[in-house]
């Protein structure tokens, strides 16, 4: 008589939980690592309300979303950035051969928005992200010879710029995260996200339509030079 592998068993359901191309729309959605309504998520999916509302509850009970309620209103996240992670990662292994060419001229310039900046969950992507990384790995600031690590010097420049690192929990501090429009890593983790945050609240950068892309102000173009050494011409 076999065993049956209860990994087996919860590998298939976590793998059954995303293969469905509306939860799979709703996660996307939710890298942008704020929190949705049903009735969003119903609208940015191109489903009817009561459609979305049962396959968000699935992704409850999976342990992928966490739900909170406010009065009437229902709202849902990704649990966690683990979560957050694991869908950025399987977004990655997809080739840019393999995904869907742009129908409309609005399509084509979200996917060019997204492409230049965007949040992953809580920190930078695209090439805004890229660049950012690369520019303090240049300055000796973080390191990935052996995986992600910030530097002495790095987490002192973090300091300098008035960038709270919030060092509670198991996250790592810094993590490698592929980026699936780049095919390259940006900075993930504690620094990661702090270094989004503060850009954000900073002004240095600004969400732009319904989707996770970010736009660089002028202000940004100013405190990255400053900061980073960037030039204007490698944040276009």
């Amino acid at each position: 008589m076999t065993t049956k592998d209860p990994q087996a068993a919860g590998l298939a359901g976590l793998a059954g939980l995303i293969a469905d191309e509306t939860r799979a729309a709703c996660l996307l959605a939710l890298l942008d690592g704020r929190a949705w309504t049903a009735g969003e998520l119903a609208r940015h999916a191109g489903v009817a309300a009561s459609t979305v509302s049962e396959h968000l509850g699935k992704l409850v009970a999976g342990g992928l979303l966490f739900e909170e309620r406010q009065g009437r209103h229902r709202y849902v996240r990704l649990a966690d950035a683990r979560v957050a992670q694991l869908v950025e990662d399987l977004t990655a292994q997809v080739t840019p051969a393999a995904a869907r060419r742009p129908r409309t001229l609005r399509e084509s310039s979200a996917g060019s928005a997204m492409a230049r900046g965007r949040t992953c969950y809580d920190h930078l992507a695209g090439r805004l992200g890229i660049t950012v990384t690369d520019a303090l790995t240049e300055r000796g600031l973080l390191r990935q010879d052996m995986g992600f690590a910030l530097t002495d010097a790095g987490l002192a420049w973090f300091g300098s710029a008035g960038i709270a690192l919030e060092r509670a929990g198991r996250r790592p501090l810094a993590r490698a995260c592929l980026d699936w429009t780049e095919r390259r890593p940006h900075l993930a983790g504690v620094a990661g996200a702090a270094l989004c945050r503060h850009a954000l609240e900073a002004g240095w950068c600004v969400r732009i339509g319904s989707e996770r892309a970010v736009k660089l102000t002028a202000r940004g173009e100013h405190a990255l030079s400053a900061l980073l050494g960037i030039p204007a011409a490698a944040l276009c």
